[in-house]
């Protein structure tokens, strides 16, 4: 161990590298960290030297960071994550709390979530900030690396996730799949059998963090794949797409019941077993070491109608 090497990385340089590959900007990292942008150039100046690597570089006019400062980055959030739990008392007052937690989701869990989680969080923190993002730009990814605190999506119960990162996930609420067709569609009159269903084109919903659902592997085993014709990334896009054609958008029955988009489109039963579908609560295990991020777990557990030991997963 080169202790003297060590002696001359900070939690100052660690924290910097952490917010930096957050932001990508050394504008939006200065005022993050309350300091000026010469400030953090400095910072990243003598941590380069010490790392002997460039750690972020300039793409036209974007900063990318390099494979090494990715690579360090879940393990930086664990050194700052360590040394907040030593800093910072266990009893935790959300009253007084100012700082902020970052959540992403879908555009459609924000209908079913977003806003009325938001009031609940308030009414026991008015001076917090939530950060909420489209899970189509941050990922599970952000969970390791520090960026987000929660991700909170739909999916198939049996659709395990593709990476194995110490995820922990928890069920909030069980759900139903429907097919959604436009109220001029062919089939809008007639009972929806498993041929038409596969005969019609469809919809698809993208998300690369997790993997095939178990009812596209069923079809294909027992009868044949279903023809998706168009991927969106949100329940949403597909609601207009639906508006707009003869396809078919297989989704969630509680949105479906709960978003403007899908006021004008016809519901029907699904012709198949389909298995078991659920909104889910995903974080990175040992974020749970933050007194502030176990208080939020537990008010959106509390939200949802949850008990916190309930149906949880480790990936």
């Amino acid at each position: 161990m080169d202790l003297i090497k060590l002696s001359r990385i900070s939690m100052k340089h660690l924290i910097t590298l952490h917010v930096m590959l957050d932001t990508l900007s050394v504008t939006a990292c200065a005022e993050r960290l309350c300091v000026s942008p010469s400030s953090v150039s400095k910072t990243l100046s003598q941590l380069r030297d010490n790392l002997n690597d460039e750690l972020f570089y300039r793409h036209g006019n974007k900063l990318i960071s390099t494979p090494l400062a990715r690579r360090l980055g879940p393990t930086v959030h664990q050194m700052i994550s360590d040394m907040n739990q030593i800093m910072t008392k266990e009893s935790f007052q959300p009253e007084n709390y100012e700082g902020g937690f970052s959540l992403a989701m879908r555009e459609s869990t924000f209908e079913l979530i977003a806003s009325g989680l938001h009031s609940h969080v308030l009414k026991q923190a008015p001076n917090v900030r939530l950060d909420i993002w489209s899970k189509d730009s941050i990922g599970f990814d952000g969970l390791t690396k520090g960026m987000l605190d929660f991700v909170i999506l739909p999916h198939d119960l049996s659709q395990p996730p593709l990476m194995q990162n110490n995820l922990v996930w928890q069920t909030l609420f069980t759900d139903e799949m429907i097919c959604l067709m436009a109220h001029d569609h062919p089939l809008v009159d007639k009972m929806l059998t498993l041929e038409d269903y596969l005969n019609c084109g469809h919809i698809g919903i993208l998300d690369s963090d997790l993997s095939v659902p178990f009812f596209e592997m069923q079809l294909a085993q027992q009868h044949r794949k279903r023809k998706v014709v168009v991927n969106v990334a949100d329940f949403g896009g597909a609601a207009t797409m639906c508006h707009n054609s003869d396809l078919l958008f297989t989704c969630s029955h509680r949105w479906a019941n709960t978003a403007l988009q899908s006021k004008a489109l016809v519901q029907k039963p699904l012709p198949f077993n389909y298995g078991k579908v659920a909104y889910s609560l995903v974080w990175h295990q040992p974020s749970m070491n933050d007194p502030a991020v176990r208080w939020l777990h537990q008010q959106i557990l509390d939200f949802c109608g949850v008990k916190e030991d309930a149906n949880v997963e480790q990936a």
